[in-house]
């Protein structure tokens, strides 16, 4: 079987730059993007139920912008006016940026570390008296609530959004055509078998980025035909060239 048409399991990329498009481009693939997954706020009502008061916390720790999102959509449905004297601690200087949507940014106190999660450990220890809310989702990384435990901080996790499957099945997307399907997250894996509960490999190849997707499709029963990152393919997209060019070259 000749490979000829992937599935990426990813929202399409918002310009015509993609690693992926260039492959495409260069082994004559079709390239298709499409999102298993999605995200949903959690409702006030659901909320309201984790009994949790958002200004008895001093600070706010956001891992992404949809977090951030929906931290002010939920203070916005509950009617809540953030205090200017609330702190806003963001584990990088772009999610830290994305704060001006909601707020004047350089009137609030606002802390950002470098890259990595570990970059947050000198932030964190200059503001260890702060009661710290972490919005999260209901899949998350426990990375930086292990931060904040190891270093002995007053913090609350909670969920204001969820990771859901897309409804590919009911909108009639079919998934029969593609050689090859790339995964990206555990919930991607699990959404495959929510739509499509018949699915059989037979011989599509599946591709899994990451040792926590790699484990859901095994796990799934699925028969990892890529993987990625390894030392040769630090990148899903060179783990897929590679297959490619070995692949169809035989």
């Amino acid at each position: 079987m000749r490979i000829r048409k992937v599935l990426v399991s990813q929202p399409k990329p918002t310009t015509e730059k993609s690693p992926y498009l260039d492959i495409a481009e260069q082994h004559g693939l079709k390239v298709e993007f499409r999102s298993f997954i999605k995200v949903e706020g959690v409702s006030a009502r659901e909320f309201r139920q984790e009994r949790i008061n958002i200004l008895d916390y001093t600070a706010v720790v956001f891992t992404s912008r949809t977090s951030i999102d929906h931290f002010f959509r939920m203070c916005n449905e509950l009617r809540i006016a953030v205090p200017d004297t609330m702190k806003y601690f963001c584990v990088s200087e772009a999610i830290a940026f994305y704060l001006q949507k909601y707020i004047v940014y350089r009137k609030r106190k606002i802390f950002f570390g470098d890259k990595k999660v570990e970059d947050m450990t000198k932030v964190f220890q200059k503001h260890k008296t702060e009661n710290f809310l972490i919005p999260l989702s209901d899949v998350h990384k426990e990375n930086v609530p292990g931060l904040m435990e190891d270093l002995h901080l007053k913090y609350t996790k909670s969920v204001f959004y969820k990771t859901v499957s897309s409804d590919l099945a009911r909108e009639g997307f079919d998934i029969s055509e593609f050689d090859v399907m790339i995964f990206y997250t555990p919930a991607g894996i699990k959404s495959l078998f929510q739509n499509y509960p018949d699915f059989q490999q037979g011989e599509t190849v599946i591709g899994a980025f990451g040792a926590a997707t790699a484990v859901a499709a095994e796990e799934a029963g699925l028969r990892l035909d890529i993987k990625a990152p390894t030392e040769v393919a630090p990148s899903m997209t060179m783990a897929l060239e590679q297959f490619v060019k070995l692949h169809n070259k035989k």
